[in-house]
């Protein structure tokens, strides 16, 4: 699914005009963003979990050459499926 997939899905659902859910869904998508960004989680019950985690510096290697290349610390996007989204999935 693709974000316009999702924002048809929403305008169907919720009885809503294209731009109406085009701009519910950007609300949606940017606030998780923030939050992110802010370094706080976002729980959405019974769905999952999104989180910022840490990752350190480390020195990986150039598949073609061997070279040694430095990869700098970042952050990273983890989700963590909740039960009820497990369920479903799984039938």
């Amino acid at each position: 699914m693709q974000k316009r997939d999702l924002v048809e899905h929403v305008r169907h659902e919720a009885g809503l005009t294209r731009k109406e859910a085009k701009s519910a869904v950007d609300a949606v998508l940017s606030g998780v963003t923030q939050a992110l960004t802010d370094g706080d989680s976002v729980v959405l019950t019974g769905f999952g979990s999104l989180s910022a985690r840490h990752r350190a510096a480390y020195t990986a290697r150039h598949p073609r050459t061997g070279e040694p290349v430095a990869v700098p610390a970042r952050k990273h996007v983890v989700f963590k499926a909740g039960k009820l989204l497990n369920e479903s999935v799984n039938g």
